[in-house]
């Protein structure tokens, strides 16, 4: 799921074998979701096109799809709980280098798990019980400064066209990518300032052209409303710190700040670390989460904070499986995906000379190689695709 701010932007890019002789030059990508690229992929039949899903027997795949409230309220109550018990360490040890550890902790639970509960959630597939499925949904959104309502309809539009570019509104990496950028994402400045710029303009009443692209007129009142709570909560939150200060509190005004909004700044380094692993150096405008998806494996921690996103291709796939049965669809068709990264290192080694090599030649891809159990990529569906991959 990746979980950037997604505003409208121009760059180059592609996807793509070994760069050969005679190579068309990289062609300029638009990657508003109003302008040529969303013509042409509507044109060339990427928009809402068939994708390539590994067989699954029907009885198997009804029963991985089965939800269940068990597992969810046990990883949120822990999750909950933690945010409590981390947040009452930093405000118990203030003024001492013990808090340190606290804030720290509490910012990742905050400023990073938020975004696996927003998507698992968002998906509805992470409880039974549709309520707490929405309950959880809001408040992550709150966590991640997304409008709940915009970004539902976001991302079932990078479902339905996952890194076509001109109809995905949640490209993170944008060719030829801008690696400062990305290093500053992970201090969450530049983003939060996008997000709360993007709020604070839905609460004024006005959506970009690309919002209105794939949010419904119907729910355009709905996300409005939505940024408006947003922006109060966090109005509230300034009025709490000032009169914090004005009272005499000292360094303890920032309380209210560690608490709420300021994780989003320095607790989301975890969920920046994993999601650009999940297309990052991949292919644009392909029709196999095979070519476009990154599975990695993962420590017991970063999975749960992560909601075992890292089985990504599976979950583009099928992404109608909870995230508890992941590994189980996982070990079920991992024969016919090309091999897992073996960790986060082992993915961010293999993505980083691909994204450098792409900020000089947007049309360069890593292809992910198949194993022989495999079926074959379609290459017959993916003929817009310049041959200019590592494969």
């Amino acid at each position: 799921m990746t979980t950037m701010p997604s505003p409208a932007a121009d760059a180059d890019g592609a996807g793509s074998a070994p760069g050969r002789a005679g190579a068309a030059p990289a062609r300029v990508r638009d990657y508003s979701l109003t302008g040529e690229s969303a013509r042409r992929a509507i044109e060339s039949g990427l928009a809402a096109a068939e994708w390539y899903h590994t067989d699954v027997p029907r009885k198997t795949m009804k029963e991985l799809m089965q939800r269940r409230d068990g597992p969810a309220i046990r990883d949120t109550l822990i999750w909950a709980g933690l945010h409590v018990l981390f947040a009452a360490g930093g405000i118990w040890f203030w003024g001492t280098w013990w808090a340190v550890p606290f804030w720290l902790a509490y910012g990742v639970m905050y400023g990073s798990a938020c975004d696996s509960r927003w998507h698992e959630c968002g998906h509805g597939t992470a409880f039974r019980t549709r309520w707490m499925n929405d309950v959880v949904y809001h408040i992550a959104s709150f966590q991640v400064m997304r409008n709940p309502v915009s970004w539902r309809w976001s991302h079932a539009r990078h479902h339905t066209d996952t890194i076509i570019v001109g109809r995905d509104a949640e490209i993170a990496w944008m060719l030829p990518p801008n690696m400062l950028k990305k290093v500053l994402h992970f201090v969450g400045v530049w983003d939060v300032w996008d997000s709360l710029k993007i709020l604070a303009r839905n609460a004024a009443g006005h959506l970009s052209d690309d919002e209105r692209n794939y949010i419904p007129e119907s729910e355009i009142p709905k996300a409005i409303f939505a940024a408006r709570v947003h922006m109060a909560i966090y109005g509230l939150t300034g009025v709490a710190t000032v009169a914090m200060l004005l009272g005499g509190w000292g360094w303890a005004s920032a309380i209210p700040f560690l608490l709420i909004g300021g994780p989003r700044i320095y607790g989301c380094w975890h969920f920046i670390m994993t999601g650009l692993i999940q297309h990052g150096g991949l292919a644009e405008d392909v029709t196999d989460h095979r070519l476009n998806s990154r599975t990695c494996y993962m420590n017991p921690i970063s999975r749960f904070l992560y909601w075992n996103m890292n089985y990504h291709v599976e979950h583009h796939m099928f992404p109608m499986v909870p995230y508890y049965n992941l590994p189980k669809l996982h070990d079920l068709i991992k024969h016919d995906l090309p091999a897992p990264n073996t960790s986060i290192w082992d993915a961010y080694r293999e993505m980083i000379p691909a994204v450098w090599r792409q900020r000089k030649d947007p049309d360069y891809y890593l292809r992910r190689e198949l194993p022989p159990t495999a079926k074959p990529y379609r290459e017959d569906l993916h003929r817009w695709v310049p041959d200019r991959s590592m494969g």
